[in-house]
């Protein structure tokens, strides 16, 4: 029987007792506003008749030629949408069958516009500040996210305090089946954050089943001190539940070399599997999930495991697709799948949202799953 049946039978077998009871999760604490662009190569009329510049090393050699004199690049907006790591997951989240209270930079007073239709269908949407911006230029091999971020300094943990207060922050946290803490990179201030609820709220909290979900989002720009110390935080959650660090392959790599471990190439699955199962080892944590854009890998303490996954050639979207890989793999944790199972619906919520710029329920996961082969 393929992985595809497995994974089917597992979810088919989990999800009307899910549908009539879904777990909650607590999520944040980012919030971007996307307009997604194409850049243009060759105008031929107004509107959308132009030929784009295809490929970021195209893009490059443009911005290369300028050197020493000037250019116009235009940018062609194709959508406005909510973005942001936590927003996209939150969402995602929610069409799975998940509940979902989310926390962070989506409005300052009243949701932003963008944002207002999942606090519409959220538990409760909790507003931290203003979000923060992205000019999102897709191309056929990658994107270029342009991003101005400055009202993320103001994600602070004394800030969550003095929105919730800390039996407020306490009764979150308490209620929560998954904590999903996303965009360590660009919120200067998690790992403060991180640091907060350790001592002084997860502490006084019942112990129960949990899981923590963390995200650190393309650490590149920060310094691998910042780097290996955050992760040695996030190794201490699991004091109070288990831990999921999610990562894609060039994050994977990143925390690889930081930790130590040396340098890692290639995305077959053999090396995928080592990334997942060393960076878990590391930290001893209970999980760690790579995923590059064709295939994606998982290790806990049992052991790892691949699957490939249904690359698309044209997507119609791709910002936002690895924060739905991780609204399915987590979904599949809720659920109580196997690891094989929770990457097979990472992948599947991918590629479905990849192909319809749609995040899907459920029973579009099941779909999915039965139709890919």
């Amino acid at each position: 029987m393929s992985f595809h049946q497995h994974a089917r039978n597992e979810l088919s077998a989990k999800r009307a007792a899910y549908e009539k009871q879904p777990k909650h999760a607590l999520v944040g604490l980012d919030g971007f506003v996307d307009t997604i662009v194409t850049p243009v190569a060759l105008r031929t009329a107004q509107g959308d008749a132009f030929t784009p510049i295809a490929t970021i090393t195209d893009f490059g050699q443009r911005v290369l030629s300028a050197a020493g004199k000037s250019t116009n690049i235009e940018l062609y907006p194709r959508m406005e949408k909510l973005g942001g790591n936590g927003p996209i997951m939150g969402n995602a989240l929610v069409a799975a069958g998940s509940t979902l209270t989310y926390v962070g930079a989506i409005g300052s007073g009243a949701p932003h516009p963008v944002f207002a239709d999942m606090a519409a269908r959220s538990r409760e949407a909790i507003l931290l500040c203003a979000p923060a911006s992205t000019t999102a230029v897709e191309f056929e091999d990658g994107k270029l996210m342009l991003g101005q971020m400055r009202t993320l300094d103001e994600i602070t943990y004394d800030k969550l305090v003095a929105v919730l207060g800390v039996e407020g922050l306490a009764k979150q946290l308490d209620a929560a089946d998954l904590v999903a803490l996303v965009n360590w990179t660009m919120i200067p201030n998690m790992t403060g954050v991180f640091e907060g609820l350790l001592k002084n709220i997860l502490p006084v909290l019942p112990l129960r089943e949990r899981i923590f979900f963390f995200d650190l989002a393309d650490p590149e720009k920060r310094s691998s001190h910042d780097l290996v110390h955050a992760l040695g935080i996030i190794a201490r959650f699991e004091k109070y539940g288990r831990v999921t660090l999610g990562l894609n392959f060039k994050e994977a790599q990143q925390v690889y070399a930081a930790l130590g471990l040396g340098v890692s190439e290639g995305e077959e699955e053999p090396v995928l599997r080592d990334l997942a199962s060393k960076i878990r080892a590391k930290l001893s944590l209970s999980c760690v999930v790579v995923h590059p854009r064709k295939s994606a890998a998982c290790a806990t303490p049992d052991g790892d495991w691949w699957v490939p996954g249904p690359y698309c050639e044209k997507p119609l979207i791709t910002t936002g697709a690895g924060d739905h890989f991780n609204a399915g793999f987590t979904t599949g944790q809720l659920l109580g799948l196997s690891p094989r199972a929770c990457l097979a619906l990472g992948v599947c919520a991918s590629g479905h949202y990849v192909r319809s710029a749609h995040s899907p329920s459920l029973a579009d996961l099941e779909t999915f799953l039965a139709r890919w082969q």
